[in-house]
């Protein structure tokens, strides 16, 4: 069993930073794949970042590409979201999920685990 917990979140001016971090227990993290996903009033969820296992392997959505990056310390058990540039699009509730592999990370349907998420809140 992994428990994720978001945290970071807040409200910021546009062009600004933040940094999402997602803390996770149990002794299993580091054989997760994580993602990052937010969601914006009205709208379905959808996916940001993931990073594999391991760390080598990464992918984001187009529209954060170039602004956000993914990262994680296992030895922390922590993946973090760190975002740059922030437009007020970016509005959202922000959640951390896992998978067993890294396999289909921009498919919500097949995580194992998310967090409650931290908003995030983008003022123009």
């Amino acid at each position: 069993q992994v428990q994720l917990v978001e945290s970071g979140g807040g409200l910021v001016q546009a062009g600004g930073s933040l940094k999402l971090s997602c803390a996770a227990s149990g002794r299993t993290f580091s054989r997760y794949a994580m993602g990052w996903w937010r969601q914006a009033p009205g709208k379905e969820r959808e996916f940001v970042a993931a990073i594999s296992a391991s760390g080598g392997s990464i992918e984001y959505a187009d529209s954060v590409k170039g602004r956000f990056t993914i990262s994680r310390d296992n030895a922390k058990n922590t993946v973090y979201l760190q975002m740059n540039s922030l437009k007020p699009e970016d509005t959202a509730v922000y959640y951390c999920g896992g998978r067993s592999v890294y396999y289909r990370m921009t498919s919500g349907s097949d995580y194992n685990y998310w967090g409650r998420g931290t908003q995030v809140t983008v003022s123009s």
